[in-house]
C-alpha cells in the first residue's frame, strides 16, 4: 500500500477516492489515479465491464461504511477491489439483465463481508480470495436464476508474443488489447514504477512458461470460459500469464527479492492449467495458491531451517 496522499489524489473527493483506490488495489496500488487508469483501460475494451467494476467497488465501499468497518482500511480501498472484480466478472460471464444485475449487487456486498471475515480470522494475506469464492458461487448459481451466459469468442489465430504479454496484463480484469495494457501499466507506474516493471515481467514469464513444449494441435480448456481451445490461442489471449503478473508483485511486496517472485510466477502458470480441470474457472485462484505456497515455504524456512541451534559443547 502507498500511505501518502499525493496532491493529485487530494483533488479527488471522498468517497470517490476510496472507490477508485478499490479498483487500484486489484494490482496492490493504493492510488485513486491508478484506479482511474484501470477503469479507462477496461472501458477501452468493454465499457459495460468498466461500469460493472466501478459499481462493484462503490458497493463494496458503501457496504463497509454502513457496517462500520475500519475507516483506514475503507479509505485504502481494501473493501473495494474484491467487489470491483466481482462486478467485472459478473458482466464478463453473463449478459446484462435483471438476474445478472441483482447478482452483481449481492455479490459485491457479499465480497465486502467475506473480505472482512477473512482479514479478521486468517493470519495471512487473503488477496483476491473473497472475489474468487463469491464469483464461483455466482458462476454456478446464475444460470438457475435465469442469467444468460456470454458466449465464447470465435477461435483466433495465434498472435505475437508482444500481444500475448499485453493481453496477460489486461486479463487480470478480463480484458485484452494493447490500449488496455498500456493504461494498466501507466496506472501502476503512477503509483510505483517497480511494480509496473514486475507486471510486464510477470506476463512475459507466463507467456514463456506456457509456450514450453507447445505444439500447434494441442487443445485444452479455456481457463475462464471452460470451453476447449487450442493451447496457442489461450496463450495469445493472455490466459496463462495474468496470474503471474499478480504473483510477482505480491511476492515482491512480501520480500524484496526477485527469486521467490519468479518461482511463484512459474507455479501460477502450472496452476492455471490445473484449476479448470476441477470444473472451476481459474480466475485469480492460481495467483493466490502460488503466492500462499511461497509464503508457506518462507515461513517454514524462517521457523525451521533458520532456527537457532543450541551451542555445541566440545
Amino acid at each position: 500500500m502507498n500511505p501518502q496522499l499525493t496532491s493529485a489524489e487530494a483533488a479527488v473527493p471522498e468517497p470517490l477516492r476510496a472507490v477508485l483506490r478499490g479498483v487500484g488495489q486489484v494490482f496492490f496500488q493504493e492510488n485513486a489515479l491508478t484506479g482511474l487508469c484501470f477503469l479507462l483501460g477496461i472501458a477501452a475494451s468493454s465499457p459495460r465491464m468498466a461500469l460493472g467494476g466501478l459499481i462493484g467497488s462503490a458497493i463494496g465501499v458503501a457496504t463497509a461504511k454502513v457496517a462500520k468497518f475500519d475507516e483506514s482500511e475503507i479509505a485504502a480501498g481494501l473493501y473495494g477491489f474484491n467487489s470491483a472484480l466481482v462486478g467485472i466478472a459478473t458482466l464478463f460471464f453473463f449478459e446484462t439483465g435483471l438476474a445478472s444485475i441483482l447478482l452483481l449487487i449481492v455479490g459485491a456486498v457479499a465480497a465486502a463481508f467475506v473480505t472482512r471475515l477473512m482479514r479478521r480470522h486468517i493470519p495471512f494475506p487473503t488477496y483476491t480470495t473473497p472475489f474468487i469464492v463469491t464469483t464461483w458461487v455466482i458462476f454456478f448459481l446464475a444460470p438457475a436464476l435465469g442469467a444468460v451466459g456470454v458466449g465464447a469468442s470465435e477461435p483466433q489465430a495465434a498472435g505475437s508474443e508482444i500481444q500475448a504479454i499485453a493481453n496477460g496484463i489486461g486479463q487480470v480484469m478480463f480484458q485484452t488489447g494493447y490500449i488496455t495494457a498500456i493504461l494498466f501499466v501507466l496506472g501502476i507506474a503512477i503509483s510505483d514504477w517497480r511494480h509496473a516493471l514486475l507486471v510486464v515481467l510477470g506476463s512475459a514469464l507466463g507467456v514463456l512458461a506456457a509456450n514450453y513444449h507447445v505444439t500447434p494441435e494441442q487443445r485444452t480448456l479455456d481457463p475462464e470460459r471452460l470451453v476447449p481451445r487450442f493451447l496457442t490461442e489461450n496463450i495469445s489471449l493472455g490466459l496463462y500469464s495474468y496470474n503471474a503478473t499478480l504473483t510477482l508483485v505480491a511476492l515482491f511486496l512480501w520480500r524484496r527479492s526477485i527469486i521467490p517472485a519468479l518461482l511463484g510466477g512459474l507455479l501460477s502458470v502450472v496452476l492455471t492449467e490445473l484449476v479448470p480441470k476441477a470444473g472451476l474457472p481459474a480466475l485469480t485462484a492460481p495467483f493466490v495458491l502460488a503466492t500462499w505456497a511461497v509464503l508457506a515455504f518462507g515461513l517454514y524456512d524462517k521457523r525451521v531451517l533458520h532456527r537457532e541451534e543450541p551451542p555445541q559443547i566440545n
